[in-house]
């Protein structure tokens, strides 16, 4: 089956810890069980030349489609672009991968050390 992606754009603070909760659902509203399935979300440059982090992933409730992911401060110190790219993508047990959530990442400059 085919997905076509949510968009989701976000602005994340350099030098800062960023979390995002997660629910995966179909169509029809209903959870997605993420049994069985691997979740994996990258942020990148705008030209996907150079990837800046790979999104830390947690499945908080793998039956009810919930997972966190999280960038860590150190890595958000590393997005020195104004502008980012990240998506999310499932891959299920057959290696079967499809994108979920892609969007663009706004970066605010920290000031606080």
């Amino acid at each position: 089956m085919a997905i076509s992606p949510g968009v989701y754009n976000m602005t994340v603070q350099r030098r800062a810890d960023h979390n995002i909760q997660l629910v995966f659902k179909d169509s029809d509203n209903n959870a997605i069980s993420l049994n069985g399935y691997t979740v994996a979300a990258q942020v990148w440059d705008n030209s996907r030349s150079n990837k800046y982090a790979d999104w830390g992933v947690t499945y908080t409730n793998r039956a009810t489609g919930t997972v966190d992911i999280a960038l860590t401060d150190v890595q958000t110190t590393t997005f020195t672009p104004e502008v980012l790219r990240y998506d999310v993508a499932l891959t299920n047990a057959s290696g079967l991968k499809e994108y979920y959530l892609e969007g663009t990442i706004f970066v605010s400059e920290g000031y606080t050390a």
